[in-house]
């Protein structure tokens, strides 16, 4: 039968960040500003990689594809989240709600997907790096690409499909600042173990996967760094992927922290979703220019290019 016919609810309301109240006007703020930072942060980031021919090879080439991900990524959430911190509305629509939760866990799969090629990539240049060009050629390149967006597709249709299939037809109140599996799922009118147990599967199995596989990327890694026998090139070799790890710890942790744990806490949750929503994707440019000699000097060459027009001298 249609999902139509079961649905009677037309919109959520948004309960927003618990204990947040008399707060909202400076939480606007340092949201907006860090919102703000990773739009512009990554988009130069991406324009820099697009500009530099020196930083054309498969290591940035997937950055450039994080950087665009880290500006979709923050935008899925917290325009909504500052409307509603400015007292403007804090309702959405159905159609609205299940926008939210496909594209968050879409781009949220392929964040994992993406950093596996990443961990990958560097497991390739670091153990075989005679045959890094052979292998991770431009064909290769773009199989991986399109596999991570892909991949993320469908992981995104089919939790949002197990949800919303389901009827909603009476409590509306959402209690998180955006719509997510678990406090959705809490308002249906219907039985939601099959839901719970498929999509807390689906993304335990993609993050485990994932994860297993950047640890075995890492591991080998390790082993063929201390081979090498002078610090010079163990440090530039460890430099490389501090980057990468970094990104990585700052991706796993709000996953676990919210998704494979038992019990809930609306108050954590709300902490690490805002870290993973807003705080992450504004450090990220941050962690890869300020780590990463390369980006550092073209990020230099492309900002001092586009002063010279307005009358600056490097």
């Amino acid at each position: 039968m249609n999902m139509r016919n079961y649905t009677s609810v037309t919109e959520f309301i948004l309960l927003g960040i618990s204990n947040s109240e008399g707060l909202e006007n400076m939480l606007f703020v340092l949201f907006l500003v860090f919102y703000v930072f990773a739009l512009l942060g990554n988009l130069l980031i991406f324009l820099t990689i697009l500009a530099s021919p020196k930083l054309h090879t498969p290591m940035y080439f997937f950055l450039g594809n994080l950087a665009v991900f880290d500006i979709f990524f923050p935008s899925v959430n917290s325009p909504k989240l500052m409307d509603c911190l400015v007292g403007r509305s804090c309702t959405i629509l159905y159609q609205g709600c299940a926008s939210q939760i496909f594209f968050y866990h879409t781009l949220g799969c392929t964040e994992c997907f993406l950093y596996t090629v990443m961990a990958y990539d560097r497991f390739v240049a670091i153990c075989h790096p005679m045959r890094y060009t052979v292998i991770m050629n431009r064909r290769v390149c773009t199989f991986l690409t399109v596999g991570t967006w892909l991949g993320g597709f469908v992981h995104g249709s089919i939790l949002t499909f197990l949800i919303f299939k389901l009827p909603y037809c009476g409590p509306n109140e959402v209690n998180s600042f955006f719509c997510d599996i678990p406090v959705v799922l809490s308002l249906a009118c219907a039985d939601t173990s099959l839901a719970q147990t498929v999509s807390f599967t689906n993304v335990g199995i993609v993050a485990l996967t994932c994860f297993l596989l950047v640890l075995t990327s890492y591991t080998r890694i390790v082993i063929s760094i201390l081979k090498i026998r002078s610090s010079e090139g163990r440090r530039r070799a460890f430099s490389t992927c501090s980057a990468h790890l970094t990104s990585i710890l700052l991706f796993y942790g709000p996953v676990i922290l919210v998704y494979l744990r038992p019990a809930s806490s609306p108050w954590l949750d709300s902490v690490v979703q805002v870290f993973n929503n807003v705080v992450t994707p504004s450090l990220n440019p941050l962690i890869y220019s300020l780590r990463n000699k390369e980006v550092k000097l073209a990020l230099k060459k492309v900002l001092s290019q586009a002063m010279q027009p307005l009358g600056y001298k490097e």
